[in-house]
């Protein structure tokens, strides 16, 4: 009679086997490094141990499944396995339309954090703001789950209600927030008139994105009568957490006539990928205001430095999130799931990297709090160098300098807002007419 083999042992044979013939391709090109097949043979041997001695029995796809993930945590907060049913949602967001809350979230200490809520979500109009951690998810604690848990258990049946216990700073105790779930459409872009300027709200970079923003802005254009009649063009990226890195460039493009928008350089160096600009600007030249805060984040850095870099905008606000790094969805299979893999990072045109600085905007400008924080506390909030295993920031033009001295001189600035709003209006002025070289 043959010996069965259970089919999750098999599928490690496999894996080993498949890891054991690639490590040997490589033997010839890195002989003094550590001997990978016998760090394999560990694995096979611990796993062994699990299936056959822990206190319950364990599912071997489920414990493949966890190995994996636990491997590609060991790199950076942004790489990831995910499963199938993970990679159909990762579909379903670039597409702009899933299910859900309508927040961004990552994990911070043990503790699911929000990056910012979506405009228009559910998340959003039941008060969830950037900076909220999430320690309870109906009842049940978050610490100890992996964020991917965390993010299924807030998914549901369109109108059942989650009951999510957050942490605010200001806050004494616990807030407990009641949220419908709901259909996620995004409306990745929406354009309007205030008086004379015309505002571009950008909520995500996805797919249709570009087409929103153009068609937006051409329906404003004929309302006014013309570009004659528009003084300007706001492009707020507040709470954007950002999206497809295409699109970012597509946007970009959109306000600049020539020049460079973005590098993304990868392990090879040789591989640089240079992205620039084509003619035509949909503002026609006219002023460009862009607004960021704390939620800003991937994308909307890169259209934020690239604007600002050729001095094309006057960025306001606070500084960006600080994720200057390029994830890339490798799909391993209908049934094997995927890897977010980190690639690569990308440069503004002078050459600055965002990783874990962000974007320090020229006018330093502080949100009104929707809290009761008073205006002058600063909340806690998350960023890209708050993540443990985050990249290092390696800007291939020495810019951490300014922009610390940027930042220190519009903290100043932000003071005598506060004690004389008159003469640090003026400056804001001058500060804008600078950057447009109008002097």
């Amino acid at each position: 009679m043959k010996k069965l083999i259970p089919v999750g042992f098999a599928v490690v044979a496999t894996v080993l086997t498949s890891l054991w013939l690639f490590s040997a391709s490589r033997a010839d090109e890195d002989k003094s490094g550590p001997n990978v097949y016998e760090l394999l043979d560990l694995f096979s041997e611990a796993m062994q141990i699990v299936r056959t001695k822990y206190v319950e029995e364990i599912d071997d796809v489920e414990l493949i499944q966890g190995a994996v993930q636990g491997m590609l945590a060991t790199l950076d907060p942004h790489s990831a396995y995910m499963t199938p049913d993970q990679m159909n949602t990762t579909e379903e967001q670039t597409s702009g339309q899933f299910g859900g809350l309508g927040i961004e979230v990552t994990m911070e200490k043990g503790w699911v954090k929000v990056v910012s809520p979506i405009d228009d979500t559910p998340a959003a109009r039941a008060g969830i703001e950037a900076g909220d951690y999430i320690i309870e998810i109906d009842g049940e604690t978050v610490l100890g789950m992996m964020l991917d848990e965390a993010v299924k258990k807030m998914r549901g049946p369109v109108g059942s209600e989650i009951v999510l216990t957050v942490e605010r700073e200001g806050e004494s105790a616990p807030l407990e927030i009641v949220i419908e779930r709901d259909i996620i459409r995004i409306a990745s872009a929406e354009v309007r008139r205030e008086a004379s300027t015309i505002v571009v709200r950008v909520k995500t970079f996805n797919r249709q994105s570009l087409t929103n923003v153009v068609e937006g802005i051409t329906e404003q254009l004929e309302e006014a009568g013309g570009v004659d009649n528009i003084t300007g063009v706001i492009l707020d990226l507040r709470n954007n957490p950002g999206g497809l890195l295409d699109t970012a460039i597509e946007i970009s493009d959109a306000f600049l006539e020539r020049g460079d928008i973005v590098s993304v350089r990868g392990r090879d160096v040789a591989g640089t990928q240079n992205y620039s600009a084509t003619p035509g600007d949909l503002a026609a030249g006219k002023p460009i205001v862009v607004l960021i805060n704390r939620g800003s984040a991937s994308a909307s850095e890169i259209v934020a430095g690239a604007l600002q870099d050729h001095k094309r905008a006057i960025v306001v606000g606070t500084r960006s999130f600080g994720k200057g790094s390029v994830q890339t969805i490798i799909n391993l299979g209908s049934e094997k799931g995927g890897v977010r893999l980190t690639t690569a990072r990308y440069y503004t045109p002078s050459g600055r990297s965002i990783q874990a600085q962000g974007i320090v905007p020229d006018i330093h400008f502080e949100e009104q709090r929707s809290s009761s924080v008073a205006a002058e506390d600063e909340r806690d909030y998350l960023s890209e160098a708050d993540l443990p295993g985050r990249l290092e920031n390696d800007s291939l033009m020495n810019a951490e300098d300014d922009d610390e001295a940027r930042q220190i001189e519009q903290e100043e600035l932000q003071q005598l807002r506060l004690e004389d709003p008159q003469m640090a209006y003026a400056i804001d002025i001058l500060s804008a007419i600078d950057a447009f070289e109008l002097r």
